[in-house]
């Protein structure tokens, strides 16, 4: 794989919770879930440190280890990252970091994948059009509340409560068998995610995206995801970040485009098979 990738936190001077690296044949993208600063999550490190080190763990295993699956091999990064989490730290908080996650790697003639959470993986056949995977973890208990919250003003104190109404109620459902699965320190998470082998023969590419970045096809309507793809081939993900940060800046107030934040953190990743 040839693989370009590009990453930009959601504000100046922010720090990106978002972690995405490559090797010639495996590559991660994570996006870690944000948490209101008025929840204790139990953790002193954080979860751009979170996200990072299950990064560096996740493709470590998928190029160093053949003989497990995609999914265990996510589990045992999991595994390895809660262990440098402490005992400082509370792992069953709720609120403990988290992140979603898109891996793949390639396997003798085939393309292995892994999609967990609302990131997405999108998959450039030869012929015909792409193949979108992701956004596997919904939360119908919590949509009503999600865009209550973005019928609210951007920055009001009527938006902020909602929005920690909706966090607390997503956290007190995730990887308890009642709501969404997230990559956390709880290992089973990997066992509901969408895996599954592709044909490096009917692949001329594969693309990663947060979902600050995918806000490009599916909150912007900037193009298909023929276009995208297109344009992270053509321009490199960092132009296709840059036209999402655009229409951001040119809609501060979300009233065209309804969302619950002006920008998020942004990562895309494009590998040329």
């Amino acid at each position: 794989m040839q693989v370009q990738l590009a990453g930009e936190p959601y504000g100046p001077g922010r720090e990106s919770e978002d972690f995405a690296a490559a090797s010639a044949e495996a590559l991660v993208l994570l996006d870690g879930s944000s948490m209101p600063e008025d929840l204790e999550s139990g953790c002193r490190h954080g979860t751009a440190w979170y996200t990072r080190r299950l990064g560096v763990h996740l493709l470590a295993r998928l190029t160093d280890r053949a003989d497990r699956s995609i999914a265990e091999c996510l589990a045992d990064a999991i595994v390895e990252t809660a262990a440098l989490h402490g005992g400082r730290c509370d792992l069953a908080n709720p609120n403990t970091p988290a992140a979603m996650v898109v891996a793949a790697r390639t396997v003798g003639g085939a393309l292995e994948y892994l999609v967990l959470g609302d990131s997405l993986l999108v998959l450039q056949p030869r012929d015909g059009a792409p193949r979108v995977i992701g956004d596997n973890q919904r939360f119908p208990g919590g949509e009503l509340l999600r865009r209550q919250v973005w019928t609210t003003v951007p920055g009001s104190s009527e938006r902020a409560e909602l929005y920690l109404e909706y966090a607390q109620a997503v956290r007190a459902a995730r990887n308890s068998g009642r709501g969404p699965w997230i990559a956390a320190a709880i290992p089973r998470a990997a066992e509901h995610a969408e895996t599954g082998f592709v044909p490096l023969a009917e692949l001329r590419g594969v693309a990663a995206l947060t979902d600050g970045a995918a806000r490009f096809t599916e909150r912007f309507r900037l193009g298909s995801w023929s276009d995208a793809l297109r344009l992270l081939a053509e321009c490199g993900p960092a132009e296709l970040i840059a036209q999402v940060r655009a229409v951001e800046e040119a809609d501060a107030d979300c009233a065209r485009w309804p969302r619950g934040k002006k920008s998020d953190d942004a990562s895309a990743l494009y590998a040329r098979i």
